[in-house]
């Protein structure tokens, strides 16, 4: 429980301490925290295929950072998350069931064909959102001041996912009482 509290508030605090160190703290040193972020988080993890590539990308992103010391590789780290996160997503959709099915069977282990249709859907709608929030964590990355990025990706990509989560709640709430589910 501790660790994932721990692996939690890096992630969370991860931009706020790039703006924050850039400019006093070489990003070779930077590059650390996104090693630690990185390190903590894999034990929470089921390490399939998805989850090493995506701490493969991570630690070929410090590596660069070290390398290079440049902020630019650290500043990645969330597209590369939103990346992570289309290819699971969308892979589901591929291969099946999708990804919110699978979470919703978790719970009710019998779905209606009318609920693994809608499942799939918001699967799909997932996606999209990893394709947009990823495309504008890129964009504040290449194109604007630490400060910007920083409350993008450590502010403003977090308030959405959650606008997200409660906009699909009430929608399903609405689909369940519809469909009388």
């Amino acid at each position: 429980m501790a660790w994932n509290v721990l692996a939690a508030a890096l992630t969370l605090l991860y931009p706020l301490a790039i703006w924050l160190g850039h400019g006093s703290i070489e990003p070779r040193w930077l590059a650390g925290l996104l090693l630690l972020t990185v390190a903590t988080r894999l034990p929470a993890l089921k390490l399939n295929a998805s989850a090493r590539w995506s701490a493969a990308g991570a630690l070929a992103l410090v590596a660069l950072a070290v390398v290079s010391n440049a902020v630019l590789p650290l500043k990645l780290y969330p597209v590369l998350v939103n990346g992570a996160l289309l290819a699971a997503f969308g892979y589901s959709l591929v291969s099946g069931p999708s990804m919110v099915e699978r979470l919703a069977r978790l719970r009710e282990p019998e779905l209606p064909p009318a609920a693994v249709a809608y499942t799939r859907r918001v699967t799909q709608a997932w996606c999209a959102f990893f394709v947009v929030n990823g495309a504008i964590a890129l964009g504040t990355a290449l194109f604007s001041p630490e400060a910007v990025w920083s409350l993008y990706t450590g502010v403003v990509s977090y308030v959405l996912m959650g606008l997200m989560f409660g906009g699909e709640y009430l929608l399903r709430m609405r689909f369940k009482r519809l469909h009388h589910v």
